[in-house]
């Protein structure tokens, strides 16, 4: 059975996934970065879960055509965090692809706790679909380039030296994202980071 096809289930997951957790993810971000002392995005109408807050309709397309994508960012200002900026920037981006994980997390646990009888096709499909494009967006918003997630969360953790030599990056973020995306196409990155994360996934769907 192909991991995404363009059938009911997979629809219906994909307006799920838009009205629910692509603003969960942007949620996750502004929430930490509220609990760790920065007001900014609450004063941007970022604390809600209203999708249209969130949409960003590039990353939008991208989610519809590939699996994969992303929301509007959240304005955060690093100096407010508590812990510093680059740890403070470190937590917050990694508030959303966790958030992407647990809602994976529960597909799989709705998936074992349903009876047999309750799957029928329909919810077949969009509890898989919903599993593997959470997975997809967690993975694919940890890649460490900016402006994804991956960038702040490898910026926390590299030492102060590095961390500063890599910010440098920053200034080329697009570009190296549309790159990485060019070079995906023709080599299949990001299917060898998804293939043994969706196995994964299908094998604790199936323990």
């Amino acid at each position: 059975m192909p991991l995404f096809r363009m059938d009911a289930g997979y629809l219906l997951a994909l307006a799920v996934i838009f009205l629910v957790a692509l603003p969960i993810h942007e949620l996750a971000h502004a929430w930490v970065a509220e609990r760790l002392g920065d007001p900014t995005p609450r004063r941007f109408g970022r604390v809600t879960l209203n999708p249209l807050a969130h949409l960003d309709p590039i990353g939008a397309l991208m989610l519809l055509l590939a699996g994969f994508g992303w929301a509007r960012p959240v304005p955060v200002h690093p100096l407010y965090l508590r812990y510093g900026p680059r740890v403070g920037m470190a937590l917050v981006g990694g508030a959303g692809p966790a958030a992407n994980l647990a809602l994976a997390l529960l597909g799989i646990l709705a998936y074992r706790a349903l009876p047999p009888v309750v799957l029928n096709q329909l919810l077949l499909r969009f509890l898989i679909s919903w599993i593997l494009i959470n997975i997809g967006l967690m993975a694919f918003n940890l890649l460490p380039l900016p402006p994804l997630d991956g960038y702040r969360v490898l910026q926390g953790l590299l030492p102060p030296e590095a961390a500063s030599a890599y910010a440098r990056l920053e200034a080329y973020g697009p570009l190296a994202l549309l790159l990485f995306l060019v070079l995906d196409r023709q080599i299949g990155l990001l299917a060898a980071l998804l293939n043994p994360l969706y196995a994964l996934a299908f094998r604790l769907m199936t323990l």
